[in-house]
């Protein structure tokens, strides 16, 4: 073997061996990815979402007269409270602390529901809804993807 046939195949070998190298990496990162992302299949929570939620939360959970955007509410709850919050009937017209305090916040909140620009405040408990029981985690994902940003408001791959 000359030394030019050896340097090429050493050459070859490593780049041969940066390629697995970055191959591997890419997988780690991949699988990361999916670790830390939320169980449950956003193309089934959409598909749920399309059928239970969308008339009043509008087809891409951005809101609408009859109830508010989902995104900044789901970026900021955790699967445990999201699946309590959603079984059981939640009004979703204020936080908790916010309700129940006076002020113009209180005010601004009564006058509009009096002059019924506010639509519905209080949202249905799904509890004894089979279809949203089976796919809460489903659902759960898809509004999680659509809140961080990795889905959009369109229909997700299955």
């Amino acid at each position: 073997m000359t030394k030019t046939t050896m340097a090429a195949a050493v050459l070859a070998a490593l780049g041969l061996a940066g390629c697995a190298v970055e191959w591997s990496n890419r997988e780690v990162v991949r699988e990361e990815v999916q670790r830390m992302a939320p169980p449950g299949s956003v193309y089934a929570g959409w598909r749920v979402f399309q059928d239970k939620c969308a008339s009043c939360h509008g087809p891409a959970a951005t809101g609408t007269a009859g109830g508010p955007d989902l995104l900044p509410r789901v970026r900021e709850m955790s699967e445990r409270r999201f699946v309590g919050l959603v079984l059981q009937r939640y009004d979703w017209g204020m936080p908790g602390e916010t309700a129940r305090a006076s002020g113009p916040a209180q005010d601004a909140l009564v006058e509009d529901v009096v002059q019924r620009r506010a639509g519905a405040l209080v949202m249905p408990a799904w509890q004894n809804e089979p279809r949203v029981n089976a796919h809460i985690v489903d659902l759960y994902a898809y509004l999680s993807a659509r809140a961080a940003g990795t889905q959009g408001p369109g229909r997700p791959q299955p």
